[in-house]
């Protein structure tokens, strides 16, 4: 805040950073997210117009990008980890630099990300600063043109050193063994394109968000009963009725109902997650041979029942299941 006339009024920084109406006097201070089916700009697939305060446009972006990337699972460690397809932690830092060093009192265009099958361009009003050079950048030499943005954005931890940001996207690049992003001026706005390690063709990431969805959906519909129980024929009549069911369930429990157990433990997971907990990538063979055989031998339980199509969907161990796993756990 600064004195003028007599008023206490927000500085231009803080009207960028966190005005409610602040296109009023920086018409272009938002951004344009496309994703585009191939090489060019052609033919557009996607798009979002993101008009949220800077700080929380980062996120806003990277959701974007991580909608149109395709999403697999490290399980190297104790925790299943998300891989993705594109290097987030790269576009995270070009997408902070831009937001921080775009000359936001240009007028004609945005900041804008477009998306490619081979690339990512992040572009922004501004040219370089007199006196540095690309060379400069990847050195961390800057010069910062916005000083509250940048400031903000420091205490926020969102920049963890001045100058160490397009470093940060060259040197991780080359650990990624990615070819080396571009940096380069058109007009008078900076373009920084980074190459990505493998094509991310826009029809396979339609058809495998269809089929997920198809089949998410369609097997949710199915209704699992508990099967009745009857008394086997070979079952003795002496047999005691006190005996334990759990124990009994336990002993006749399937290696993939057990395993569906044994990952769920005392957590909540979607049937997608389950499914690369386990291990498998043919979700027919999932459901068929794990998750039906738990819902019907009532182990598990969906968390929302009275929607199960709904997309936030998970699955538990019911009383029955906890009592199995703790039972596995002691033996």
């Amino acid at each position: 805040m600064v004195h003028d006339q007599g008023r206490l009024v927000p500085t231009r920084g803080a009207v960028l950073l966190f005005g409610k109406q602040r296109e009023l006097h920086f018409s272009d201070a938002w951004v344009q997210c496309g994703r585009f089916t191939g090489k060019d700009k052609s033919v557009i697939f996607d798009h979002i117009d993101i008009h949220e305060s800077l700080p929380q446009s980062v996120e806003s972006i990277l959701l974007f990008l991580k909608k149109h990337a395709f999403r697999g699972a490290d399980f190297s460690e104790y925790r299943r980890k998300d891989v993705w397809s594109i290097p987030l932690e790269i576009f995270r830092e070009g997408i902070i630099n831009a937001l921080v060093h775009a000359d936001y009192s240009q007028r004609g265009g945005p900041i804008r990300i477009a998306f490619f099958d081979d690339r990512i361009e992040i572009e922004s009003p501004g040219i370089l600063l007199p006196g540095i050079t690309v060379e400069d950048m990847q050195e961390g030499v800057s010069r910062i043109r916005n000083h509250v943005i940048a400031r903000v954005f420091r205490e926020l931890n969102l920049i963890e050193q001045w100058g160490s940001g397009v470093r940060r996207i060259f040197s991780e690049a080359k650990k990624l063994g990615l070819p080396k992003p571009s940096i380069v001026e058109i007009g008078m706005r900076l373009r920084l394109s980074i190459p990505l390690e493998k094509i991310n063709n826009v029809s396979e990431q339609v058809s495998e968000h269809v089929s997920e969805h198809v089949s998410e959906h369609v097997s949710e519909q199915v209704e699992f009963k508990a099967p009745r129980t009857t008394q086997s024929p070979t079952q003795s009549p002496t047999q005691s009725p006190t005996q334990s069911p759990t124990q009994s369930d336990t002993q006749n429990i399937s290696n993939a109902v057990a395993r569906i157990i044994e990952v769920i433990g005392e957590n909540e997971y979607s049937a997608h997650d389950l499914r690369d907990l386990v291990g498998l990538r043919h979700r027919p063979t999932f459901r068929q041979n794990y998750l039906h055989p738990a819902l019907k031998r009532g182990v598990i339980v969906q968390t929302i029942p009275d929607k199960p199509n709904s997309r936030l969907q998970k699955y538990r161990l019911t009383a029955k299941g906890l009592s199995m796993l703790a039972q596995n756990k002691s033996t």
